[in-house]
């Protein structure tokens, strides 16, 4: 019997976050998560006029993983373990969370003395049980520190964890794969089954699969075991993801990822009388949502 390739699609829900819109794909109702992933944002793209730019003021996170992929802009990170660090198109910021951290990411001042443009993904990842209470820690690689390689006309980069033979250089405590494909002309991938939660997102463009198109904004999720390969159209890019599903569920509140109700009802409480640490340099802070 054929074994079809496609398990579900899902159409992500737009989000007004006032300066810019972003299209909400994970968590979803059939598929809380596609390996680790628990959270999945499309950022823009969106413009800028001189003297406006993006203010996520700190704010706190509990047991998961925070990456930041840009294709377009930039963004400066600050967090409370002292970090402060500039991100730009092709690299990562990866913040791990652990028993809790504050951060914060706001425009550049560079970005803000012209016109200026912000596209990208953001993603969550679960911790595994066993690290879910490890200390705060942030790590920035740069581009051309990560993997790529070349298919064709398919241009790859690794973000995080292990495909087709490349490993990234991020800990990322789960077995998992993350990877930007280009299409600069017309070609092909085919996804290893070695982990059993495999997605594609479609950020611009169009892929075709099982004789299926989809285009902007829809992840594809594969079936377990099945064999994928999909044709990528010229000038497309997808995000490649997926990794070994995590044996326990996880509950998300704000923005706060826990194995344990309990532990979120604590960080809430925490946020709430102002116990987590502060980020240096950055007094201003988002209330505890009512």
């Amino acid at each position: 019997m054929e074994m079809h390739s496609i398990e579900t699609v899902i159409r992500p829900r737009e989000r007004d976050l006032g300066d810019f819109t972003v299209r909400r794909v994970l968590p979803h109702g059939s598929h809380p998560t596609v390996g680790p992933f628990i959270f999945f944002d499309h950022m823009g793209p969106a413009v800028f006029p001189p003297g406006k730019g993006i203010d996520v003021r700190p704010h706190p996170h509990i047991n998961l993983a925070t990456v930041t992929y840009l294709f377009e802009g930039s963004l400066f990170h600050r967090d409370s373990v002292g970090a402060n660090q500039n991100i730009e198109p092709g690299a990562v910021n990866w913040m791990t969370a652990g028993r809790g951290i504050t951060h914060s990411e706001r425009s550049d001042d560079a970005s803000r003395n012209a016109e200026s443009r912000i596209h990208g993904i953001q993603s969550w990842l679960a911790l595994p049980v066993e690290h879910e209470e490890i200390e705060p820690s942030f790590v920035h690689h740069a581009a051309d520190t990560l993997p790529a390689w070349q298919d064709g006309a398919l241009s790859f980069r690794l973000i995080a964890g292990e495909m087709a033979g490349h490993t990234a250089p991020v800990d990322t405590l789960w077995p998992m794969f993350y990877a930007d494909c280009h299409a600069e002309g017309a070609g092909s991938v085919t996804l290893e089954d070695r982990f059993d939660d495999r997605a594609a997102y479609v950020v611009t463009g169009s892929i075709h699969v099982d004789g299926q198109q989809f285009g902007d904004g829809e992840m594809v999720i594969f079936s377990v075991g099945a064999p994928v390969t999909m044709s990528v159209a010229a000038g497309s890019r997808v995000m490649l993801l997926g990794g070994d599903p995590m044996p326990e569920k996880r509950h998300i509140w704000w923005n706060f990822v826990s194995s344990r109700l309990d532990r979120i009802e604590t960080a809430k409480q925490d946020w709430a009388n102002m116990r987590f640490d502060r980020v240096p340099g950055d007094d201003e802070f988002i209330p505890l949502p009512e």
